[in-house]
């Protein structure tokens, strides 16, 4: 009999014991099962960085002087269509304006001002070769209106001129028009 009553204690005790280790092992399965930790806040979606691509043409009139034989110096007004393209562009399509002192040894600057349907703007900063051998234009995107206001960003493109005339009218046409944008309203998503 006492050995039943040693085998009871036993018994006993190996419950006890398992179901001290069962609870833990409920509490780690439950505190491992809980909703991991939300992720570190990311920048509000305003201020992610959006890339595009587009085409701008463009038509106006440009004043020339000769600096000597080799060199020239010209003022250009032009004014035309950006349309963007890619699934996070700011906007689809602009009225585009620009204004450039272009040195045909020195590279040009200028200042743009694309507007949107609604009346919104994006201004921005060129800069380029514009030189017999390049004419690799960067644009830097410091502000606008609008759903633009506090935009930031830039674009670079390449421009063919396909119209020339002796009176100053010219047409041309980006090549290459490609960059990145972010802040404003212009994240809220394409139009």
């Amino acid at each position: 009999m006492r050995d039943v009553s040693v085998l009871a204690n036993a018994l006993a005790s190996l419950r006890l014991a398992g179901a001290v280790v069962a609870a833990g092992l409920v509490a780690l399965t439950a505190s491992s099962c809980s909703p991991s930790p939300p992720p570190p806040a990311s920048a509000p979606v305003g201020y992610e960085w959006r890339e595009f691509e587009g085409t701008l043409t463009a038509a106006g009139s440009r004043q020339s002087i000769a600096l000597g034989p080799d060199r020239r110096a010209s003022v250009s007004t032009l004014k035309g269509t950006l349309l963007l393209s890619g699934p996070v562009r700011p906007a689809v399509g602009f009225r585009a304006e620009a204004v450039v002192l272009n040195d045909s040894a020195t590279g040009m600057v200028g200042r743009a001002v694309w507007t949107d349907e609604r009346g919104d703007q994006v201004w921005s900063e060129l800069r380029g070769e514009g030189t017999a051998t390049g004419n690799r234009i960067v644009g830097t995107i410091v502000g606008g209106t609008g759903r633009f206001a506090g935009v930031s960003g830039s674009y670079e493109f390449s421009w063919r001129f396909v119209l020339e005339t002796e009176d100053g009218t010219v047409q041309g046409q980006s090549v290459g028009l490609k960059g990145r944008v972010r802040g404003g309203g212009a994240a809220e998503g394409s139009r």
